[in-house]
């Protein structure tokens, strides 16, 4: 018999509010198993919301996460025109995780510009000083107005 959970325990699990398992209930990406008023939750759940939460994470809308479960939850079948359908629906969250890729690749560059600038500028200031003042361009320790590239 698989694991089950109630909603409390994988809201505790997952570090979330039992509010928020509800609303994915409520928006069609949860499907629990009912025994009266008691949802029930089992493994498929946890791993959907998991996927979810992830998703949301990086930025997925509802629709988004919608289709990303139902790519990788629910069976291919066997008709061609659904299959392209599917590749489709496949490639097209693919380009949107590269995209997030390279945004984060850019953003990493710009830290670690920003972080190596202000290693050196706290290193200059530490250095014993000899009367002299930093030029204007030391004291220079970003620019945000220059684009990538």
């Amino acid at each position: 018999m698989s694991a089950t959970y109630s909603i409390s325990a994988l809201a505790s699990e997952l570090a979330i509010t039992t509010r928020t398992i509800r609303f994915y209930e409520e928006q069609g990406l949860l499907e629990p198993e009912r025994r009266g008023q008691e949802r029930i939750y089992h493994e498929r759940d946890r791993s959907a919301l998991i996927l979810v939460l992830r998703a949301k994470r990086l930025g997925f809308s509802l629709n988004e996460c919608q289709a990303l479960l139902a790519l990788c939850t629910q069976p291919a079948g066997d008709d061609p025109a659904g299959l392209g359908a599917r590749m489709e629906g496949i490639a097209a969250l693919r380009s949107k995780l590269a995209e997030q890729r390279e945004a984060i690749e850019q953003l990493d560059q710009r830290l670690t510009e920003a972080e190596t600038k202000t290693r050196d500028r706290l290193e200059t200031l530490r250095a014993p000083r000899r009367g002299s003042r930093p030029d204007e361009q030391q004291m220079t320790l970003f620019r945000f107005d220059q684009p990538d590239g």
